[in-house]
């Protein structure tokens, strides 16, 4: 039974969406937040999980902070950490103390938009695509090995409301399976940086988008009709 434990510091929708589609062979043993006002700690009391709260305010500086938390963790001897909206830059030191087993979501198609504000950044980019993007963590922001991506279309009426509700739905979706996926040890990092998941359907599907137009004649794949 692998032990899982998800950071936040607000309502933690995605912490939800895990805790709702937790896999076999798992347990969240805790929900931690730096905010003891997080509404997300509330649920997870209701749903019979551990919360605490690791207050950042309380310490002296980044790295006593990040201890602290480590020791909350650790109490809980995880496989695997989750950060499910946790809004706090994290130390090297931290990190590299988790490696391999520390997951993260990010509201992008990395690389594109590290960092904050990515729906606005999307929209002022012109992008045609945005979505979202389930990696492992590492010293550098936003720029650990991709686990799963998922997209949508960016459309002409779209501001960051409608646009961030939209990656927020997929992002429910894709968290649960880089779990489930991590529980079932289906990932592994190749020496490259890449993530491979044991047993991925191969497919040839794609999205292009503004979508083609299509000759007469003329299969969507680009092949003539018999």
């Amino acid at each position: 039974m692998k032990s899982i434990v998800i950071l936040i510091s607000g309502r933690g929708s995605n912490m939800e969406a895990i805790v709702r589609d937790q896999p076999a062979g798992a347990r969240i043993s805790a929900v931690i937040s730096n905010r003891a006002d997080a509404k997300g700690l509330e649920f997870a009391a209701a749903h019979g999980i551990v919360a605490e709260v690791v207050d950042h305010k309380a310490f002296p500086s980044r790295e006593a902070f990040d201890t602290a938390l480590a020791a909350a963790i650790d109490a809980h001897r995880p496989d695997l950490v989750v950060l499910a909206g946790f809004m706090r830059v994290l130390t090297d030191g931290f990190v590299r103390h988790y490696e391999g087993r520390l997951l993260n979501i990010h509201p992008s198609l990395l690389p594109s938009f590290p960092g904050l504000h990515t729906h606005r950044r999307a929209l002022e980019a012109g992008v045609r695509i945005h979505g979202a993007t389930v990696h492992f963590v590492t010293p550098a922001l936003d720029c650990g090995p991709v686990v799963i991506q998922a997209a949508v279309p960016v459309l002409s009426d779209d501001d960051e409301d409608r646009l961030s509700a939209r990656v927020l739905k997929l992002e429910h979706r894709i968290y649960p399976q880089a779990v489930r996926w991590f529980v079932e040890d289906r990932l592994t990092i190749t020496t490259e940086g890449r993530v491979i998941v044991r047993d991925e359907p191969a497919g040839e599907a794609g999205w292009i988008v503004p979508a083609l137009d299509i000759a007469p004649g003329v299969e969507a794949c680009g092949s003539p009709q018999a």
